[in-house]
């Protein structure tokens, strides 16, 4: 069986937006707690002769980020806070009577001063290294959509394609070749047929399926979630189902779910969706549900261990971290001291455990040599979330040589050895709460969609029709990056969940309100101080969200297609 870890790295564009605690402060926190640690520790492996060949997606307006001058700027800030609060926090812990804690601050100083020796000897440049690693076949590094938009809802199709194509095109500027595989936002899918998401505020019409629009950016795979490739109930329903393609459980009409046959599909098979008379398929990679759920789930694996690192309990000022899981139902009052050599111990024995439980899935399941458990995670669980995670994921690699049956691949190297089987998907769905699209498309995030349909159909209108000048195509460019800043899926996210409404609907906001300014100034006949007004927000834009150099060349593609 091959094993396919498949670790999803993605941020919103926060740079330039503030510090804290939903700016800079955000892309810091992760590269200090999760990017550098897994670089450190793949180039340990590496140097050990240590076989780790994960699949690594860093969605393009990350990647934009982490290559930027001010990014790196910002870090360097970063480390000295950190390493401030270690400097100040014995005097504080001695006025609070915690001296007990005195030890873990030589810990936190040890560890941030190690990360930012590493920081300074790549060069400041975690992009580069990333993609040599690649170079020397280490791991394979995997693309997205260009802001991580929700596809399955947006507007228009033309909107799909700029996304993908924008996302292929900077992963080639920024790494070197071409993607073969896509991190579909969400794992949100949506087969052909009638679009119609909101009836009588969306556009009823017939749409392709989402594979359509991968197979033309040049992907050759990409993921979805359990449930779709399983005997699910249907989470959605697209028109007719072509004869002579073998259709999903969910899609049976007519029948009661006990009635229904005994799934045949398995979530350890890659599966070609799409017309294969044509050659235009594209891989689905099925979320392998059982390693999953020990890796990733607090209460039932082992991010919830009593011995990890506490991640909700900060001590201010200095926001350092003393404080272990203890338990499942202690509150932050009761959690004891954290001990760093015991939860290592700890991580090295879950990485053992992991390894033989990657066995016991392969015999339980009886998944063949051609079989694949394909394990994706968001890269921010391993050393952020979990901080003890990168070490868990070193030593699992480790150890994996040791295990009969269970052979890591990239996703790429699993599609070279065993081609897919084809299938047709009939459902729509997500890997969100509910494993539907109710996580983006809700009560409360209504209003974003209705606003950004409207955008989209501006945007599109105005940029068949704009004048070949240099100031109206650098309007249009402008333009078209705060239309994917708009479409970005966390800020419907963050508005539903409820975590930092405030801030989801802030940028969502401004991203439509700079997007119409600089489209008004793109109409035929439009008044001249509309067009200063353009001219004026021009500079500011250009500064704070400096990304996607290549759009215009992306969109004339989009456009030619349309």
């Amino acid at each position: 069986m091959h094993f396919v870890l498949t670790l999803h790295s993605h941020l919103p564009y926060v740079l330039n937006h503030g510090r804290w605690p939903h700016g800079s402060d955000w892309l810091c926190e992760a590269t200090l707690d999760t990017y550098l640690p897994l670089l450190e520790t793949l180039l340990d492996l590496e140097e050990r002769e240590v076989s780790a060949p994960a699949t690594l997606g860093i969605t393009p307006v990350l990647a934009n980020q982490l290559a930027s001058p001010g990014f790196q700027e910002e870090m360097d800030a970063f480390f000295r806070q950190r390493l401030q609060a270690c400097e100040e926090a014995p005097a504080s812990l001695q006025e609070t009577g915690d001296e007990e804690l005195l030890p873990l601050v030589g810990f936190w100083r040890d560890h941030f001063q190690g990360l930012r020796s590493f920081w300074e000897r790549l060069d400041r440049d975690l992009v580069g290294a990333f993609r040599r690693l690649e170079e020397r076949g280490r791991l394979e590094i995997i693309s997205s959509a260009a802001t991580h938009g929700f596809l399955p809802l947006l507007g228009r199709e033309e909107s799909v394609r700029l996304q993908l194509t924008v996302g292929a095109a900077e992963h080639r500027r920024l790494f070197g070749k071409d993607p073969r595989g896509c991190w579909v936002p969400e794992c949100a899918y949506r087969p052909g047929g009638v679009w119609d998401p909101m009836p009588g505020v969306s556009r009823a019409e017939h749409r392709q399926g989402l594979e359509t629009f991968l197979h033309d950016a040049g992907f050759r795979y990409f993921f979805i979630d359990t449930h779709m490739a399983e005997a699910g109930e249907s989470l959605g329903w697209y028109g007719d189902v072509p004869h002579g393609v073998e259709r999903f459980d969910a899609a049976w009409e007519g029948e009661t779910r006990q009635d229904r046959p005994e799934p045949i599909r398995s979530a350890y098979q890659a599966y070609l969706v799409g017309d294969q008379g044509t050659g235009a398929g594209v891989t689905a990679f099925v979320r392998e549900p059982l390693a999953s759920m020990q890796v990733w789930s607090r209460h039932h694996g082992y991010p919830g261990d009593e011995a990890y690192l506490e991640f909700h309990k900060i001590r201010w000022p200095g926001g350092l971290k003393f404080w272990r899981v203890t338990g499942p139902d202690v509150d932050l009052g009761g959690k004891g001291h954290y001990d760093p050599v015991r939860a290592g111990v700890r991580a090295s024995g879950h990485a053992t455990h992991f390894s033989g439980f990657l066995g016991h899935i392969q015999r339980s399941q009886n998944v063949g040599p051609s079989g694949v458990a394909m394990a994706p995670f968001d890269t921010e669980l391993f050393g952020h979330w979990w901080f003890e995670g990168v070490a868990f994921l070193g030593e699992l690699f480790r150890r994996l040589p040791y295990r009969d049956g269970v052979v890591p691949v990239t996703a790429s190297q699993h599609l070279d050895s065993f081609p897919p089987q084809h299938l047709l998907l009939p459902l729509e769905g997500s890997w969100g709460a509910n494993g539907d699209f109710s996580m983006w498309l809700n009560d409360g995030t209504r209003w974003t969609w209705e606003r950004l349909w409207r955008l989209e159909e501006t945007f599109w209108e105005t940029a068949t029709s704009v004048p070949d000048s240099g100031e109206h195509r650098r309007i249009l460019a402008h333009a078209g990056r705060q239309l994917l800043l708009a479409q970005s899926s966390d800020w419907q996210f963050m508005i539903s969940t409820g975590a930092v409404p405030d801030y989801g609907e802030k940028r969502f906001n401004l991203h439509c309100d700079d997007a119409e300014g600089l489209l008004e100034a793109l109409k035929p006949g439009a008044p001249a101080q509309v067009l200063a007004a353009a001219r004026e927000k021009i500079p500011e834009l250009e500064e704070r969200d400096d990304l996607f150099p290549d759009i215009l060349s992306c969109m004339a593609q989009v456009l030619e297609r349309a």
